[in-house]
């Protein structure tokens, strides 16, 4: 059974720089890391020392609270550094890669014989538990609850989004190995497929799921956007979900035993000569990745999409989730008001309030820069979330609710239905110029915290 859904608010933004088809190899990286920051919720206890040799799938840190919540080590080789900041606050843990990965044996197995209890066991002991998360919070399932559902959104429509139909091409049968495992924990197992393509070769045929064809406009391809329209999360719900190629991993675990960290992600944008897919391992340095790829050095890195990735240095590495490297033009230069301010006729620049003339070109993509166009303003109501904003609640009613702090009227106005990136497109078209995603994320750890 399959439902047709179709998104009519949110917005897509064209920009330049989409990934070639093309999946290439970037040279051996020496050194990869995995941030704590990553993983929201988690309190890091280290695992290892500096100088201790691991193995790939090695546990580098644990869940203070929670034990049971294990990261791996992508790669093998020599723990080099770990990275403190304020209050020995950790903030990466560096490992020296083997010339040659060796791997943890973790045994392999057909999941369709396992009791739900021993596939949990298998991804907490290997580590792979961590790439399932739980709404609301978006923090690391717990492994010993038992979610109302897990939700898989197989297309991105995130500007210069890859394209999951290209990446999981000819992998349908390691795909299918993970929702094998997937399905042990959970009695609703749903994909979200894209409603506009009406066709997706990889993910048609996968067997113990329910399909739902999304069509619309960004977000559509949000997790979040997908359940609010299949089953909204009320107070005390627990849903999860994971990334199609996390799926796939999962998948490799069990038909092999091992911690396969590799994954293909797109490196996009404006500024990079010749975009396109690359296939890496999981932590692997920007500057790898980047090198002799961008045109300028006046550049912003983002791990992850424009609307919602993180702002990196090319000597950083790629988050944990991301499966995207972004380089758009750094927003730091001064503009004549006369050409590129008001007066001009803005032809290059995206406009959603028709300020400029881009509604008379909607197919036409742009090399927007990152300059916020204005200083920080008052917060009003204006009516431009609610315009791009698919959920059935008041977004601009709930913000202020989280600036405040009001508990009770953040769970009237659907907290727990949401996170910070379905406030991502809220944010861009706010003229307030307010970092709206970061409140919302700031909200929900107090609420969390005040809740457990």
């Amino acid at each position: 059974m399959s439902n047709a859904i179709t998104i009519k608010r949110g917005l897509d933004i064209k920009l330049k720089g989409s990934a070639d088809k093309v999946i290439g190899n970037v040279p051996p990286s020496d050194v990869f890391a995995v941030k704590p920051a990553d993983f929201l919720g988690l309190t890091p206890k280290l695992a290892v020392k500096q100088g201790v040799e691991v193995l790939a799938g090695d546990a580098l840190f644990y869940d203070k609270k929670n034990p049971d919540v294990i990261i791996p080590s992508p790669v093998s080789g020599e723990v080099v550094e770990i990275k403190r900041g304020a209050k020995r606050k950790i903030l990466e843990v560096k490992v020296l890669a083997d010339k040659e990965i060796k791997y943890r044996d973790f045994g392999s197995v057909d999941p369709k014989g396992l009791s739900t209890e021993q596939v949990v066991e298998k991804l907490v002991k290997s580590g792979l538990w961590s790439l399932i998360r739980q709404r609301p919070f978006s923090i690391i399932a717990d492994p010993t609850a038992r979610p109302k559902a897990i939700h898989i959104s197989c297309f991105n429509t995130y500007p210069l989004a890859p394209d999951y139909d290209f990446i999981m091409e000819g992998k349908q049968a390691l795909f299918q190995k993970g929702i094998d495992a997937i399905t042990k924990l959970s009695d609703k197992v749903y994909l979200g497929l894209n409603g506009k393509t009406g066709f997706s070769k990889p993910f048609e045929s996968i067997t113990g799921v329910e399909v739902n064809y999304f069509k619309g406009p960004h977000p559509a391809g949000n997790v979040g956007t997908q359940i609010n329209k299949i089953a909204p999360i009320n107070k005390g719900d627990a849903i999860w979900y994971i990334a199609p190629q996390d799926v796939m991993t999962i998948g490799r675990l069990f038909e092999s035993g091992k911690y396969d960290a590799s994954k293909i992600i797109a490196l996009t944008g404006s500024e990079v000569k010749g975009p396109q897919y690359y296939e890496v391992l999981s932590g692997v340095k920007i500057s790898a990745v980047v090198q002799d790829k961008v045109s300028n050095d006046n550049v912003r890195y983002i791990s992850g999409n424009p609307l919602t990735g993180t702002k990196v240095e090319d000597n950083s590495f790629l988050g944990f989730y991301d499966d995207q490297i972004t380089v758009l033009p750094e927003g730091n230069q001064l503009k004549f008001f006369l050409t590129d301010g008001w007066f001009g006729l803005g032809l290059k620049k995206f406009s959603v309030s028709k300020t400029y003339f881009n509604w008379l070109m909607p197919n036409k993509e742009y090399a927007l820069d990152t300059n916020l166009n204005g200083e920080l303003r008052s917060f009003v109501m204006t009516g431009e979330m609610e315009k791009v904003f698919p959920f059935d609640i008041y977004p601009m009613s709930l913000v202020k609710a989280i600036i405040i702090n009001d508990i009770d009227a953040m769970e009237k106005l659907g907290i727990y239905e949401v996170d910070a990136e379905d406030f991502a497109l809220c944010e861009f078209t706010s003229s307030s110029k307010i970092n709206i995603q970061q409140i919302v994320r700031d909200g929900m750890e107090n609420l969390r915290e005040e809740l457990y």
